[in-house]
């Protein structure tokens, strides 16, 4: 039975189409891997690349896209939507078939090692491969971004889990963080407003962590603090989810940009479900969502059988059908044609990776 891992490195640039077809050609030069899916954003300025192969063929490949990105892309230059720590800002791997989280773990960790050693690039582990709880979260990893590391790896505290702890062999790519994780479904949802205020409103209304607790629920009220000193939160509506809210200049709207780190407990109906009803308490609408990246066929049927007995249809269809329900009711065509072709994981997998 062979052993399958996925990798979904983020890169910070999602503009420069020469840049991005360079990475993705070092990913495709390793026998073993599948490229499946490159899909860029320009306003984020990221490209999220999705690869499927052998373990060792996979860091093999991993390895070469964050050196061709530490090659070509200049951190102190690139501006964007998207939070970022580097050249390759995330890299994590997940356990597809007949393999063990702990596993996985152990080949992230060789990665680290050798992208530590051979790009002399600092970085830091997380999810499952965390070398502590604290840096279990990536958002907590990534605070302060690429501007923020030069003081960071010098801090005793954040001394990176990989690579040298100073900052001027990092000027140009910055830091990566690598992790073994679980599937993750990045999604975006559209409103009809451009107030970046009013989408994060909204993303603090959903996010598990929610938002800052402050007097009298006012916004510029003060933070109310524990006995040691630090905020309290209040938490959003859905557990595993991680939201922001942005603006997308390309696109002339405000989104929440989310995370789903469990699709089983938190399915993807349930998110745009919610949002778009906390987005009419605030006044605005959802117009439409899209993906980043791949998702799973169960998640989009799960959701279309949602949304068919919603309608009072029949859910005896076919599974296009269902399919096709999904992505009428999400809007997941409303910025660019949604092709379930090219989206769903189990379409783009075969046995045949040599």
């Amino acid at each position: 039975m062979k052993q399958l891992i996925e990798c979904v490195p983020n890169f910070s640039e999602g503009r420069d189409s020469s840049v991005i077809e360079q990475i993705a050609d070092a990913i495709r030069s390793v026998k073993g891997v599948k490229l499946l899916n490159v899909d860029p954003g320009k306003a984020a300025n990221r490209t999220v690349m999705t690869f499927v192969g052998a373990p060792q063929a996979v860091v093999d490949a991993a390895f070469l896209g964050i050196q061709k990105a530490a090659e070509l892309i200049d951190m102190s230059q690139q501006t964007g939507e998207h939070p970022r720590i580097g050249a390759t800002d995330v890299c994590p791997l997940i356990p597809i078939s007949n393999i063990e989280m702990h596993e996985v773990v152990e080949y992230a960790h060789i990665l680290g090692a050798r992208v530590a050693n051979e790009l002399n690039i600092p970085g830091y582990y997380y999810e499952f491969a965390a070398s502590c709880e604290e840096r279990k979260n990536l958002a907590v990893v990534r605070q302060g971004e690429y501007e923020g590391l030069k003081t960071k790896l010098v801090d005793p505290h954040w001394k990176p889990d990989f690579g040298p702890a100073e900052f001027n062999t990092a000027i140009k790519t910055g830091a990566t963080a690598i992790s073994a994780r679980n599937f993750l479904i990045a999604y975006n949802i559209n409103l009809n407003t451009s107030s970046i205020p009013t989408a994060h409103a909204i993303a603090c209304d959903v996010r598990e962590k929610g938002r800052v607790k402050r007097e009298g629920n006012q916004k510029d009220g003060a933070i109310i603090r524990d006995e040691n000193g630090n905020a309290l939160w209040s938490p959003g509506t859905l557990k595993y989810l991680k939201a922001i809210g942005w603006y997308i200049e390309e696109y002339k709207l405000a989104q929440v940009s989310m995370n789903l780190t469990n699709m089983h407990e938190t399915p993807i109906h349930c998110v745009f479900e919610e949002v778009s009803k906390k987005a009419i308490a605030r006044g605005v609408k959802v117009t439409g969502s899209e993906l980043i990246g791949l998702i799973p066929k169960s998640a989009l049927v799960e959701a279309g059988i949602y949304f068919l007995k919603k309608e009072e249809k029949s859910t005896s269809v076919p599974e296009s059908e269902i399919i096709e329900a999904a992505a009428r009711a999400m809007g997941l065509d409303a910025l660019m044609p949604f092709h379930p072709k090219e989206r769903i994981i189990e379409y783009l997998l075969n046995e045949d990776f040599d």
